[in-house]
């Protein structure tokens, strides 16, 4: 692959913005397409993100950023989707340049509502793009704390390790370890999963269940995960490893997380509407919720998830459906 491919960065969240600063570390210059032409404007003027991240500022002569997601696709080889899945498929529509023959990487931890599908396999089956094209950015990382240049670690994963590799050279710095896996639905499906662990430790925490529940529930959450991705997909990996239990570890415990915020309120009694209203980013776990319930489909026991889905979507309350759960546990 040749060092000088162009990238296209599509999401101007705050891990979209996050992988933007990452890139620009190492890339002369960069597609960016975020929604809104007052963003382009406001980037352009004031060097930074005006909603996330804001204390990030770009040297902007590394940066093409464009309201208009054909603008910013139509010369990138590699693009790069940081969006909440549950826009996923608006996003694409909007699409008049085939993409068939990229090389896409998904940074978003959520399955895609239209066709509860992890964006790996919606990618392939919906747009026929092969799955060597296909990669995966997982943590355990934070976007707060890549803004604040604090150690982080990323695991980029494609079926194709040489494409894997190019791209970790291009997030590497003082400040990002990347490692490489070969293990794309795996990863994929462990970054999805852990937002509904994490909503899980967020009600927990709402309800005032102290650290040793908290433990005993990572414990049974990393087993849950391992349960629900072999039924998934089946193949040789190490869940301990970081892409999976790190991030697992990272969602359910940190101040950053949207997702355990989101559940701290539903566990101190928000309804699930408010609590979504209140927030001013996506907790993608709340979509993924569902989904994963559905997929499942009695394949593997799941209490942790299904006790998610009871309060989000079924209505049950936070607190009884926790002193159930809490007797599910070992």
């Amino acid at each position: 692959m040749e060092n000088t491919a162009r990238f296209a960065v599509i999401g101007g969240g705050s891990w979209g913005t996050a992988l933007v600063k990452m890139l620009c570390e190492n890339v002369d210059h960069l597609n960016w397409y975020v929604r809104g032409a007052e963003t382009v404007e406001y980037l352009y003027e004031h060097k930074h993100n005006p909603r996330y991240l804001s204390s990030v500022e770009f040297d902007m002569s590394k940066l093409s950023i464009s309201a208009c997601i054909n603008e910013a696709v139509e010369d990138a080889e590699i693009i790069i989707f940081a969006i909440p899945s549950a826009f996923l498929n608006d996003e694409l529509a909007k699409l008049n340049i085939d993409i068939s023959s990229r090389i896409i990487f998904s940074a978003i931890k959520g399955i895609v509502p239209e066709t509860s599908l992890i964006v790996g396999e919606h990618f392939n089956n919906i747009y026929e793009i092969p799955l060597d094209n296909i990669g995966v950015i997982t943590g355990p990382c934070h976007a707060e704390e890549v803004a604040l240049e604090k150690l982080s670690y990323l695991t980029i994963a494609c079926s194709d390790t040489k494409k894997a590799e190019f791209l970790a050279s291009k997030l590497r710095s003082h400040y990002i370890t990347c490692k490489t896996s070969d293990d794309i639905i795996g990863t994929e499906y462990a970054a999805v999963l852990k937002n509904i662990y994490a909503i899980a430790a967020g009600i927990a925490h709402g309800l005032g269940y102290g650290d040793n529940f908290q433990s005993v529930l990572m414990s049974n959450a990393i087993r849950e995960m391992k349960r629900f991705i072999k039924k998934r997909h089946k193949m040789k990996r190490n869940i301990n490893n970081s892409a999976y239990l790190g991030d697992l570890l990272v969602t359910g415990y940190s101040t950053f997380s949207r997702n355990r915020m989101f559940g701290n309120m539903l566990g101190k009694g928000y309804t699930v509407k408010s609590a979504m209203m209140e927030m001013n980013m996506v907790a993608e776990g709340y979509y993924a919720t569902k989904s994963a319930f559905l997929l499942n489909d009695d394949a593997a026991r799941i209490p942790i998830i299904e006790a998610v889905y009871n309060v989000l979507y079924v209505g049950k309350s936070a607190k009884k459906t926790f002193r159930k759960l809490s007797d599910q546990l070992d």
